[in-house]
């Protein structure tokens, strides 16, 4: 088994400069460690920075303050170590799924043989082994997702970085990408940092959950998901009802507060541009 990276956020901060003035503070003095080969899952509500949060881990933006370091090293752009799955596939759609999959390697410079035979592997690994010669058009979107998955992993980066994948699926195809989410980590050993707005999900494939709240963004809970994975219907017994519960008494009423933040960040805009038109 592969072994991931650890990370280390420091006293991270992000903000943003507004059309009518000031700044928005998106993220303060956010602190955490994920440890080698961790599933840590953070989940929140709407604003409350988790989308910043993975893009500075990524190394797609930088902080304002504070540091990202990934095993000791500081994180200053984006690197071959970390691997990105955003919500939309983004998929070429004139190339094959395994062209899709060879493409950032034959960026890469990689040899073609070695090409072809990464892709053939990260096919087999999301159980596409028989689809490399379809294009997007032809796949579901859960089989999209897979492709995504399979190229982020296919250059072998030691972190997994998710934003919110299965958004975007319906309920069925969700949950069975869950389970071949956490088969791959099982068998690759990445460290996966894995955003979501669901509870359930969160407490589903989380070792670790990091619950987030906006105005500014910030850590309020880290909660370590211990329950019996082998149990038939996971979701129904009395431990994962208690964890499921105990975080949303903790976003319920962080969800209500972020709400009232874009809320009131709307009216004062509103109110500036009236003003200037006054």
């Amino acid at each position: 088994m592969w072994m991931g990276a650890a990370i280390s956020v420091r006293n991270v901060s992000k903000s943003y400069s507004l059309n009518q003035g000031g700044r928005f503070v998106a993220l303060g003095n956010v602190s955490f460690e994920v440890r080698p080969g961790e599933f840590l899952v953070l989940v929140g509500p709407s604003g409350c920075g988790k989308t910043t949060l993975l893009d500075l881990i990524d190394g797609l933006s930088l902080a304002d303050g504070g540091s990202i370091l990934i095993d000791c090293v500081p994180v200053k752009g984006p690197g071959l170590d970390r691997g990105i799955v955003f919500q939309q596939y983004a998929l070429f759609p004139w190339k094959t799924a395994k062209g899709n999959i060879e493409f950032g390697l034959e960026a890469r410079g990689v040899p073609k043989a070695e090409r072809a035979a990464r892709a053939a592997h990260f096919l087999d690994l999301v159980d596409l082994a028989d689809f490399g010669d379809r294009y997007p058009h032809q796949l579901s979107g859960g089989m999209k997702q897979r492709i995504a998955i399979a190229r982020a992993l296919s250059y072998d980066p030691e972190v997994l970085l998710m934003d919110e994948p299965f958004a975007a699926l319906d309920a069925q195809t969700r949950e069975r990408l869950q389970d071949e989410t956490l088969r791959i980590w099982r068998q690759t050993g990445k460290t996966i940092v894995f955003i979501t707005h669901s509870i359930d999900e969160a407490v589903y494939l989380g070792q670790r959950v990091l619950v987030m709240a906006a105005g500014p963004g910030r850590i309020v809970a880290d909660i370590a998901i211990d329950i019996d994975r082998g149990a038939d219907d996971l979701r129904a017994t009395p431990e994962f009802v208690a964890l499921r519960h105990r975080i949303w008494q903790l976003f319920h009423p962080e969800a209500t507060a972020a709400a009232r933040v874009v809320r009131d960040g709307v009216r004062q805009s509103t109110a500036s541009e009236e003003s200037r038109a006054s």
